[in-house]
């Protein structure tokens, strides 16, 4: 038997034990899949700009990044849904050029009764008293009060004569999602305006820009991130992580292999949402369609959606994560939620979908983008992001047995006589090793027909490169659970 020393030289003469460690059989597979949340800082936060850096409470990501900054607010989100995982914050800056969005919430009339003004600005209530006989100016003035109190909101607001106007915290497109609502529960909730007292809202608006990626993204560098929620949704910066992810070039090509998987979130009604999703095509982003009537801004809502997605799949990479609850995240009113119809257009034009059960938000297909292929026609391959999460968990796992077991050994054909335990390998000896490999990953759940692996399994040396195997893997994925499809063929009377 030849033993495969590392280290301990075959003539050492100076007596008498000596012993080296060598791991190579004792790697159990295990993955710390991490989530990074992109989105913007305020000045006030001393994280540094365009440097991932991992955060593990509110208070650090409030210190990093700023009350009331739209990337503190977003770790809130996150950790809602993801106790445990391991998160990390990708703060950038507000765009240089950009503008800070604006609305305002106009009072009129004076109070005939005492009451409360029901506020939700960004899925966040705010309650302001009114006394009766209050004027406009005065009720404006405590309800500007109460906004500047809270500190963990995307706003500031000023008021003069019964006009409250807020000034989103940052510049950017992004503030005009900061939703503004009256009564948002309604009468059944316990909000109702005080009587004499009305409400005109004039929505968040005139926010331009959007920040830089290319920092940010180069920052990452090969570090795995499997889970990334991007506030982002223009054309831009959708682009720039398209670009950062591919196959080709980027986190998912061959001599990188670091993988991951985007997550946004995009606010409009069908026709809005059915003419974004048709003009982006890529397998390696996952945007939920969200109603116009949702409280919670997009930011919370693609972290959530982000996070949420991360538990399910950081346990099992094929089992689909419908379902699940994004937590804290505020419905539309029943009113103004997709249909079913029209969440079947969503996800005919790559726009994963969200829906409604017992007053919650749940997961309903996280689909990704990608629609057609390069001769643009229809391709459902990359349909479901499962199947993302579930290539890269299998090239991980057999990395992980090739790299570990066969890290500095020898290349030789099949049929070469050496002895037992040389370090010397053979395509028939890595071929078992991939069937061994496949059938354990059958047994895990994670893939099927482990005899039509092995059958369409080649292995080979090339002539053109002794020190070389060329591998052809063809893996069957488990599928999910989608459709239950019955057809109730009744009897009013069995036959005998």
């Amino acid at each position: 038997m030849t033993v495969p020393f590392n280290n301990i030289p075959s003539n050492v003469r100076p007596p008498l034990f000596y012993a080296e460690m060598d791991n190579s059989m004792a790697n159990i597979f295990n993955l710390n899949q991490k989530t990074l949340l992109v989105g913007q800082k305020l000045t006030a936060g001393v994280g540094v700009a365009d440097t991932p850096i991992i955060c593990s409470s509110e208070a650090d990501a409030m210190n990093l990044c700023g009350r009331g900054s739209m990337l503190a607010r977003m770790y809130t989100f996150a950790r809602a849904q993801d106790p445990l995982g391991e998160i990390w914050l990708l703060p950038v800056v507000e765009p240089g050029a950009g503008v800070a969005a604006t609305g305002t919430i106009t009072l009129t009339g004076t109070a005939t009764a005492s009451g409360t003004l029901f506020t939700t600005i960004a899925g966040q209530l705010v309650q302001s008293a009114v006394t009766s006989g209050d004027t406009p100016t005065v009720a404006a003035a405590a309800l500007t009060a109460a906004i500047n109190a809270n500190t963990d909101l995307p706003v500031t607001a000023s008021a003069a004569a019964g006009v409250v106007t807020l000034t989103s915290r940052w510049k950017g497109e992004t503030g005009n999602d900061i939703t503004v609502l009256s009564n948002y529960r309604g009468a059944a909730g316990g909000e109702r305006t005080p009587a004499g007292v009305t409400v005109a809202i004039v929505a968040m608006a005139i926010g331009v820009g959007a920040p830089t990626l290319t920092n940010a993204i180069g920052a990452m560098g090969d570090e795995e991130f499997d889970f990334i929620a991007l506030p982002f949704t223009d054309t831009t910066s959708l682009d720039a992580f398209k670009v950062a992810m591919s196959d080709t070039n980027g986190r998912w090509a061959y001599n990188r292999q670091v993988y991951g998987h985007v997550y946004g979130g995009k606010r409009g009604n069908l026709s809005a949402l059915t003419t974004f999703g048709g003009a982006r095509n890529d397998q390696h982003a996952t945007i939920a369609g969200v109603e116009t009537g949702v409280p919670t801004p997009i930011w919370e809502y693609a972290s959530a959606y982000t996070s949420r997605n991360a538990v399910f799949l950081k346990v099992d990479p094929a089992r689909p994560t419908q379902t699940g609850v994004l937590s804290g995240v505020l419905p539309a009113p029943a009113s103004g939620r997709f249909t079913l119809t029209e969440r079947q257009s969503l996800l005919s034009y790559g726009i994963a979908t969200s829906f409604v059960g017992g007053g919650a938000v749940l997961i309903e297909r996280a689909i990704t983008t990608y629609q057609k292929n390069a001769f643009n026609q229809a391709d459902t391959s990359y349909l479901d992001s499962e199947t993302l999460h579930t290539s890269a968990y299998v090239i991980r796992y057999l990395r992980s047995i090739v790299t570990s077991k066969y890290a500095r050994h020898k290349l030789a054909d099949d049929g070469t006589v050496f002895g037992a335990g040389a370090a010397i390998v053979t395509p028939a000896i890595i071929k078992g090793e991939l069937i061994a490999a496949y059938r354990q990953l059958e047994f895990d759940g994670i893939v099927e027909n482990a005899d039509a692996f092995k059958a369409a399994l080649i292995v080979e040396r090339p002539a053109n490169d002794p020190n070389r195997l060329n591998v052809l893997l063809a893996p069957d994925y488990v599928n999910q659970l989608r459709v239950f499809a019955a057809l109730v063929q009744f009897r009013l009377q069995s036959a005998a």
